[in-house]
């Protein structure tokens, strides 16, 4: 679903290691253009990677947003155990959004994209503190839709038996490039061997992780309701992995902005960057304005 046009950072964007008090993160970064708005953190989701939002720097730091986009631990080219799920426990991820945040050195606007979301709402409940306002982009209240539970367990039983490369391989055969709607999992660019790299950059580990967490996770929307922070629940106007009545349904329990952006679907981010860019500006300069 997620179909990065490049993994070549844009004008302005760059590739670099963020230090941070729980270790190193890859991240792509671009400055804001003029006056800095605010400061904006992204999260990918399942098999995703901080490329996912490539085609949202320029338009948004042109709208005075610097942006850092983030591979989480065990995520393309940030290092993590490729044989420890316990490293992947959702609170350990949260703590390391919440480090990231600190390393930034400003309050962000947090956005999180499907897994990525949930990540995120783990890290907003932990401690809200350094957070201006919380996006969830596509993902949903708790678990991910049946089908999508059987394609992740399908996944997770592979990784125990396949190696990565033997599992990519499988995940080819079985999708064929006219037919590439896998849900969080992206292989549908046509050059495919950056998608190959990324893939074989993950950690099994952390696939096996955050796979059983988004077939197992419960609904902590009234936990974030009770959290004073600005909401933004994006999503595009088809979804199969939470279905769209379920975040609307969603959106209102947090009394949250809702934005569909048309002609998309899992990731609008991917699919219509363009509008994306202008609904999440649009939501951060509302948050800002006296």
């Amino acid at each position: 679903m997620s179909r990065p046009i490049t993994f070549t950072p844009p004008a302005g964007a760059h590739a670099h290691r963020f230090q941070t008090a729980r270790g190193e993160f890859a991240v792509l970064e671009a400055a804001a253009q003029g006056h800095q708005r605010g400061t904006v953190l992204f999260l990918p989701g399942f098999t995703g990677s901080k490329e996912d939002f490539i085609s949202l720097h320029e338009p948004l730091a042109a709208d005075g947003y610097r942006t850092v986009a983030v591979d989480g631990r065990g995520q393309y080219e940030s290092p993590g155990p490729r044989d420890d799920e316990s490293a992947y426990a959702q609170g350990e991820l949260a703590r390391d959004v919440l480090a990231q945040a600190d390393a930034v050195g400003t309050p962000v606007h947090l956005v999180g994209h499907s897994l990525g979301g949930q990540i995120a709402r783990a890290a907003v409940l932990l401690n809200p503190a350094p957070f201006v306002s919380l996006t969830l982009i596509a993902s949903g209240p708790a678990q991910i839709s049946a089908s999508q539970q059987q394609r992740v367990k399908l996944l997770r039983d592979a990784l125990t038996v396949m190696d990565m490369a033997q599992v990519w391989e499988a995940i080819q055969a079985m999708e064929p490039p006219e037919d590439t709607d896998t849900g969080d999992l992206d292989t549908g660019l046509d050059d495919r061997a950056d998608l190959r790299r990324r893939w074989l950059g993950n950690s099994p580990a952390q696939l096996i992780a955050t796979g059983r967490q988004l077939c197992t996770e419960p609904d902590r929307v009234a936990e974030l309701a009770a959290v004073p922070l600005p909401k933004h629940v994006l999503s595009g106007d088809e979804d199969n992995t939470w279905p769209l009545p379920l975040l609307d349904e969603m959106a209102v329990r947090l009394n949250a902005r809702r934005t569909v952006v048309h002609g998309s679907e899992h990731s609008p981010n991917t699919d219509q960057p363009e509008q994306t860019a202008r609904a999440l500006a649009d939501f951060w300069n509302d948050v800002q304005r006296p």
